[in-house]
């Protein structure tokens, strides 16, 4: 899956080629993406090449090609066309946005987040229903949460954060390995993952082994 800034890049790129224009300039894409230098952008590049996205052209200035696009891409624009002609007819709501958000896999104890990623996933939701900041989706395993509303199989999003306040539902990474979505709270110095289940029990765990990923902002259930 690509970072967000690497998804910017290959886009910003993308965009001023299809323009009929060509490759932007180094100082361009450090600006597009709000770096401080162009180290940064000399990364990302070397990363889309190296996962097939950019392709380098010998002898040839600004000589980047874009071999392929992420696969959500299509969708995205095309939604991004939808809002824009309804806001020509005069009919444009804030609701009418969507927002791709990438899906990674199941809550699993023992899997991190950065393991669970799947390649190319996206899920869309209404712009209205987020507000700012950064944000992915999770598929629940389980029913530790089920008296909170949240039952096997919803997909709820999460926004980025390292801090939360008590009584929040977070995903929370222990000791560097197990992710796990419980309410937080604190108690005695301590650290407490707190199920929406009685039959499950809270755990308490010192500071220093507990990592905040994120925020729950929104659930999406399916009735089949």
């Amino acid at each position: 899956m690509l970072t967000k800034k690497q998804r910017d890049l290959l886009l910003f790129i993308h965009e001023r080629v299809e323009a009929g224009d060509i490759a932007p300039s180094f100082d361009e894409m450090r600006d597009a993406l709000g770096l401080k230098s162009k180290s940064g952008i000399h990364r990302l590049i070397t990363a889309l090449v190296e996962r097939g996205y950019l392709e380098r052209l010998p002898n040839r200035a600004r000589a980047l090609k874009v071999v392929k696009l992420p696969e959500n891409y299509n969708a995205e624009a095309k939604a991004q066309a939808n809002a824009a002609a309804e806001q020509d007819n005069g009919i444009f709501t804030p609701s009418s946005r969507v927002e791709p958000i990438p899906l990674y896999g199941k809550i699993a104890a023992g899997t991190p987040i950065e393991a669970i990623r799947n390649e190319g996933e996206y899920f869309e939701m209404p712009a209205s229903m987020l507000g700012a900041g950064q944000f992915y989706a999770l598929r629940v395993d389980g029913d530790s949460m089920i008296e909170a509303g949240i039952n096997d199989e919803d997909i709820v999003i999460i926004k980025r954060c390292q801090t939360a306040r008590d009584g929040t539902i977070v995903v929370a990474l222990v000791d560097g390995e197990e992710v796990t979505l419980k309410r937080l709270g604190r108690k005695n110095g301590m650290v407490a993952l707190i199920p929406e289940n009685s039959a499950y029990q809270t755990r308490y765990l010192e500071p220093e082994r507990v990592n905040i990923q994120g925020e729950l902002v929104s659930l999406y259930r399916t009735y089949h």
